[in-house]
């Protein structure tokens, strides 16, 4: 009996660690802007595919709600924040939907990882990705307006900063669900 409640503490705690560090990871990621073309990227589209695949679509997810739930209740966690405010104002502005597109790309790069196919691993980051812009241009539209040019604001922009981390994740995938099965 006492086996089991070490082992169960023991998941318990990595879990919570990784949990912490995968919020740690998004934020950084969010602060980090790298000059690209046509607008600077940063890489939290990335490190949510990234924690998909390599936590899994469970503790990925718990790790995106975290990172939301910090941002919700203050903490300048998001890109912008706190030079654009913070908190729930900052939430329900202009990048809601893509960061709730976060937690259904986590769930959908964390899903199916046990296909190692290159090209299968790439489709499905691109499918993660999509929901992201997709969820995000459902809000601008409903915040600013459907007669806005919505792709052209709020897609196109990013689309060859996005395919540069896909193309980079997916070449990485096989290694991280080798390392998902070790955590």
């Amino acid at each position: 009996m006492n086996l089991v409640n070490y082992r169960l503490s023991t998941n318990t705690l990595k879990t919570f660690l990784l949990v912490f560090i995968g919020t740690i990871l998004l934020t950084i990621s969010a602060k980090i802007k790298i000059p690209f073309y046509p607008v600077p990227m940063t890489m939290q589209t990335f490190v949510v595919l990234f924690l998909g695949i390599s936590f899994g679509y469970k503790i990925g997810l718990a790790t995106v709600g975290l990172y939301l739930l910090e941002g919700i209740i203050g903490f300048p966690v998001f890109s912008n924040s706190p030079e654009k405010g913070v908190g729930l104002i900052y939430f329900t502005g202009p990048t809601m939907g893509y960061l709730i597109g976060f937690l259904v790309a986590t769930f959908v790069s964390g899903y199916f990882t046990y296909q190692t196919n290159l090209i299968f691993i790439f489709l499905k980051l691109i499918v993660s990705v999509s929901i992201i812009y997709v969820l995000g241009i459902a809000w601008l539209g409903i915040l600013i307006g459907w007669d806005k040019p919505l792709f052209e604001i709020g897609v196109f922009p990013f689309l060859l900063a996005e395919f540069f981390k896909i193309s980079i994740l997916a070449i990485l995938a096989k290694k991280l669900i080798i390392l998902r099965q070790i955590i």
